[in-house]
This record gives structure tokens, C-alpha cells and sequence, in this order.
């Protein structure tokens, strides 16, 4: 019985890199002075995060074309270690992504989930319904929008426990 818990001792550790290594790596390289605050704790105080890096994700909620840039609005959510926003979180504040030029609104429709990386540049009162909204404005410097095949890449089927369960994905 020693042998067998002593090769589950060695054994667990191995698994748990294993399973670790299956996560894709972040797609941004973050900065000394990245932006660790949420949306919602940025439009708190603007002025006091203006000019830094960030790093942040949500859900696509409208897509507006100006005349010489794009503004996306996104319901922000905090990102896991592949910088995916986590969708089934709580929201974190919403905050609008300041794109240049023209950007086609089917490719980021309504609902889709995106990270981006950029800096943070003041804010703008506006409305979410009939609430007023302070928004964080990010110019970006580069986007992604994921894929549902992004998105479920790294998550392993493989769950531990005691007792019968029935799973349907």
C-alpha cells in the first residue's frame, strides 16, 4: 500500500501539468504598468488610470462607425489565463473600445466575446437604458474575437469527485 500512495503522490503532480498544459497561452504579453482594475473600478476615477496599459475582455454589445473611427462597446468580465473573457462570471462594467478607421460590424456582432490590449484614454458619460453610464475609453492597439472552438480549446472533460454524475455538454 506504501508503494501505491507514494506513486500517487509523484503521479498528481505530473497530472495537474499535464492537464495545465493543455490551456493555450496568452495571447497579449502584459506590461510593468498594466491596468489591473475592472471597467466598473476605472470609471470610479478616470483620471487616475489615464495613459496606462491594459489588458481586457467581455461581450460585444454595439458597434457604432463614425467618420474616422469605430466604437465597440463591450460588457466587460474578468479574463482566465488565456485571457478569455469568462462569460459566465459576473460582469465587471462596461467600457468602449476606440478602433481607427471603418470596422465591419459582422465581425463583431452583437453577443460575441473579445479581448483586446490598449490604453486607456479618459472616459465618456453616456447611458445604458435610461441610467446614466461613465465609460472607460481604450484605444486599441490589437483585438481578438473568439471563436466558439477558441473558447472551449483547453477546457478538459476530465473532472474528479466522489459519487455518480451525469454530464451533457
Amino acid at each position: 500500500m506504501r508503494i501505491a500512495a507514494r506513486s500517487l503522490l509523484f503521479s498528481a503532480p505530473l497530472l495537474a501539468l499535464a492537464l495545465a498544459a493543455c490551456a493555450p497561452a496568452p495571447i497579449y504579453k502584459n506590461t510593468a504598468n498594466a491596468i489591473v482594475a475592472t471597467p466598473a473600478q476605472v470609471a470610479q476615477s478616470p483620471e487616475r488610470y489615464t495613459g496606462n496599459r491594459l489588458i481586457w475582455g467581455g461581450r460585444v454589445v454595439a458597434v457604432n462607425n463614425l467618420a474616422d473611427h469605430s466604437e465597440i462597446e463591450l460588457l466587460a468580465y474578468p479574463l482566465d489565463s488565456s485571457q478569455r473573457p469568462k462569460a459566465n462570471d459576473t460582469g465587471n462594467g462596461r467600457f468602449i473600445a476606440v478602433m481607427p478607421g471603418y470596422v465591419e460590424p459582422l465581425s463583431y456582432p452583437p453577443g460575441a466575446l473579445m479581448t483586446l490590449s490598449g490604453t486607456l484614454n479618459g472616459s465618456r458619460s453616456g447611458k445604458v437604458g435610461e441610467a446614466s453610464y461613465v465609460f472607460p475609453l481604450v484605444t486599441v492597439n490589437e483585438s481578438h474575437v473568439w471563436s466558439a472552438e477558441e473558447m472551449r480549446k483547453g477546457h478538459n472533460n476530465v473532472h474528479f469527485g466522489v459519487g455518480l454524475g451525469v454530464g451533457i455538454r
